[in-house]
């Protein structure tokens, strides 16, 4: 069964197709896309293959997508996930995106603070990593914030619109988490 996650203020739930015209609307906004190595989404239909990934990853342990939501609301407000799962060395990567208009309200810290919660507590990772842009001083504030240390650069490791940008690894490990 799919985890669905609570927060004072946040629902984490399983993306279904229904959420594919707010993912959209997401993931082809410039302002969200800036920092996250990805090209813009296109189509409703491109969208829901995705949403169909996601269920098929879960079930084969190689990802988990949450929809962030505010209680009482419909509306998606973002996702956060683990990708690059890998039960055998107990790692994952975790990544979030949220609507501009949501951006400097603490919901990201909040969302991400339950997901790595649930990451070392249930799903027994031990190292939580993060890949950032080194121009993503939100997210670099994030990490540090909820005591993810800074590993070292990856030069020139993600492109975003044709352009090379280099990238912090960052992690957390389940002794230094404050969960």
């Amino acid at each position: 069964m799919f985890p669905e996650l609570e927060t004072k203020r946040l629902i984490l739930r399983k993306i279904v197709e229904d959420d594919a015209g707010e993912i959209l609307e997401c993931f082809s906004d410039e302002e969200v896309l800036r920092y996250y190595g990805q090209k813009p989404l296109e189509s409703i239909n491109q969208v829901k293959e995705i949403i169909k990934d996601f269920s098929k990853g879960y079930e084969e342990k190689q990802l988990i997508k949450w929809g962030i939501q505010l209680k009482g609301k419909e509306k998606l407000i973002g996702t956060i996930g683990f990708q690059e799962w890998s039960s055998e060395h107990k790692k994952v990567n975790v990544s979030y995106a949220l609507f501009p208009e949501y951006w400097n309200k603490g919901y990201a810290t909040e969302a991400v603070h339950e997901a790595i919660s649930h990451g070392f507590n249930e799903l027994q990772y031990n190292r939580i990593g993060a890949i950032v842009f080194t121009q993503n001083s939100g997210s670099i504030a994030l990490l540090s914030k909820l005591g993810f240390k800074k590993e070292g650069m990856l030069r020139e490791y993600m492109f975003q619109n044709g352009i090379p940008f280099d990238t912090y690894v960052y992690s957390l490990l389940r002794g230094e988490a404050k969960i």
